[in-house]
């Protein structure tokens, strides 16, 4: 690994792996599916945190779940396989980190406009209702925000990504003009 941010996106990726495949997912996927144990975890954790949106799953938020679980979740054990190997052997992952990171990006300032600015006193399942409530689920999908911002401006600026690695092989002019290769 070349650098700690590396470290820190290999436990993104990694961590994000069975949280997609084993909660995110339940708000799209049918319910029997899942182990009775995961459908109580999920229960607790949507009544516990008044998290409305895994428990009503309008349909905005299954398109986002949707997009988790068809395109994400495969870029997951990419990501992983690159952050793992290193960033400086796999800069091909540029560019798919930017789409990636942009998407993420955009989700979630989606659902933060709704968790923040929503009125949940009509909704049939019960929302976060005062600041507190609405800060403390927010800070569950905070990493989930907080990290792609990081790789979007990591993978848009970080020389890393610009840097010429040297080749074993390069070219030299002869006497003619004509470029040979010098080994």
């Amino acid at each position: 690994m070349d650098r700690l941010l590396d470290f820190i996106y290999l436990l993104y990726f990694g961590s994000h792996i069975p949280i997609a495949l084993f909660a995110d997912s339940q708000a799209a996927l049918p319910a029997w599916l899942y182990p009775q144990q995961l459908k109580d975890v999920m229960d607790w954790y949507t009544s516990e945190y008044k998290d409305s949106m895994m428990k009503a799953k309008p349909a905005w938020f299954q398109s986002f779940i949707f997009c988790e679980i068809f395109l994400q979740f495969p870029f997951f054990f990419v990501a992983f396989y690159a952050y793992f190997k290193g960033v400086s052997k796999n800069k091909w992952i540029r560019i798919p980190m930017i789409v990636y990171s942009t998407h993420v990006v955009t989700s979630l300032l989606c659902i933060y406009f709704h968790l923040f600015l929503h009125d949940f006193s009509g909704e049939k399942v019960p929302g976060p209702q005062t600041m507190q409530e609405r800060l403390t689920l927010a800070s569950f999908y905070f990493p989930y925000f907080i990290v792609p911002v990081i790789l979007l401006i990591d993978a848009l600026f970080h020389p890393i990504y610009t840097q010429k690695t040297a080749s074993p092989v390069s070219s030299t002019k002869s006497k003619g003009g004509k470029k040979r290769k010098q080994y």
